[in-house]
């Protein structure tokens, strides 16, 4: 609701520099929650498929205990239990989103492949005058930090963790206030490209910077460089380490780009209309696999789905079958046919349009539509018990004053979307 205060739990996540010890304890540390995780991951799978009997994480965690007094496994014992408890639990967490059809079969963690995190709750750190010293540390973590904590208080997680380009972070979990941003009437539909990373219903047009592309020629090179190695070797491993940091750079620089662009979006406008683009299945695609993953159109939604929820902004997200780019914004009349190279095209009604902009205004009409007629909130296939879609459910008076669709027939006739399609819902900001 616009104008509310929100509490709600916050990740800062900050660079560190850990000395030479704590580096190799917490080397240790993730090689130990690897460890404990497969070896809890493979009793539990051999349980069921051998005596069809599921394992908690109460049983796991009595199985810690046994394996740490093992001779094999006493290596375990040299690291903070904290981490070690806690992977049992994200392993629990996987097996229920498994047991609700929420996600696939839980995966053995791999030593080069997964990613090198630990996680600590309260009674494996210390946190004192803002200096952070984990479990089994003399000293303090040299932590970097970009922002200070809310009201400076002490976080109630901590993950610490080591990317591919070798770079240390910690995250730390706060309870943080959210002040929405003043309540404005704007709204805007905002549709994604690749020529231009997302177009306006004013007609502008944020460029598309492509960032893996400006880095291709460099990355090229350094993949070369990698492949003439012998594996195994140190050049190899110093040749990786070049390939991922140019990686980093590229995903930074992205991510980057996309928070301030959605910040601004969200900022201005107190409606936001996207469409709900397959992006899993157009990366298919091979001709334009690359430039749509370089593009992160999902990650952008993603960004102004938590930040429409924090500030108070609406997010409607309209079907991805909803023929935006062939339909007169001016008339709604609806093309034949709309090839991807076409950028300009010309309407019977004699409206001149540019492809995106026309798409974009024509997002913006729907979505306003949806809100009006009170709409589900995702795309399914039916939005009512009924089975009738939005646009069926909409007043005529819900149109007025929106050119795309005021006095249209196939509006009035509940038919603006191909039969095939899911109706158009508005979709709140998660």
């Amino acid at each position: 609701m616009p104008g509310v205060t929100r509490r709600v739990q916050r990740a800062f996540k900050c660079r560190f520099y850990p000395t030479r010890e704590q580096a190799d304890l917490l080397n240790r540390t993730f090689g130990c929650v690897r460890k404990v995780y497969n070896l809890a991951l493979e009793a539990r799978s051999m349980a069921w498929s051998q005596h069809q009997e599921r394992v908690g994480y109460n049983a796991t965690s009595a199985m810690l205990t046994a394996w740490k007094k093992t001779e094999d496994l006493a290596f375990l014992n040299e690291v903070s239990c904290v981490p070690l408890q806690q992977t049992l639990r994200h392993l629990q967490a996987a097996f229920t989103a498994f047991f609700d059809k929420r996600a696939r079969y839980p995966r053995f963690k791999s030593k080069r492949k997964s990613r090198a995190s630990a996680e600590f709750t309260p009674s494996a750190f210390r946190w004192r005058e803002g200096r952070l010293t984990l479990a089994k540390m003399a000293e303090p973590l040299d932590i970097v930090w970009s922002r200070p904590l809310p009201g400076g208080q002490a976080p109630s997680t901590v993950t610490v963790s080591r990317d591919s380009a070798g770079r240390w972070w910690v995250s730390l979990l706060c309870q943080d206030t959210i002040e929405p941003f003043p309540a404005t009437g704007n709204a805007v539909g905002i549709d994604a490209g690749l020529n231009h990373l997302v177009t306006l219903p004013t007609g502008e047009k944020v460029t598309n910077p492509r960032h893996e592309r400006a880095d291709r020629e460099r990355l090229a090179r350094a993949q070369r460089n990698l492949a003439r190695k012998e594996k195994g070797s140190a050049n190899r491993a110093k040749a990786r380490l070049k390939v991922a940091r140019i990686h980093a750079r590229i995903a930074d620089r992205r991510r980057d780009h996309l928070h301030k662009l959605s910040t601004r979006l969200v900022r201005e406008n107190q409606t936001l209309v996207i469409e709900d683009l397959p992006v899993g299945n157009m990366v298919k695609n091979h001709s334009l696999a690359r430039s749509i993953s370089d593009a992160a159109w999902r990650e952008l939604r993603r960004m102004l789905e938590y930040k429409a929820g924090w500030y108070g902004r609406d997010l409607v997200v309209i079907d991805r079958w909803f023929p935006s780019s062939k339909t007169c914004s001016a008339c709604g009349a609806l093309a034949e046919e709309m090839p991807l190279n076409v950028r300009a095209w010309t309407c019977r009604c004699g409206a001149v349009h540019d492809r995106d902009v026309n798409a974009a205004r024509n997002i913006l009409a729907a979505g306003l539509a949806v809100s009006a007629c009170g709409a589900g909130v995702r795309p399914q296939r039916d939005s009512s018990r009924t089975g009738r879609s939005a646009v069926k459910q909409e007043h005529p008076r819900a149109t007025k004053g929106i050119p795309a669709l005021e006095g249209r027939e196939d509006v009035k006739r509940g038919s603006a979307l191909p039969e095939r399609s899911a109706e158009m819902i508005a979709s709140p900001g998660l």
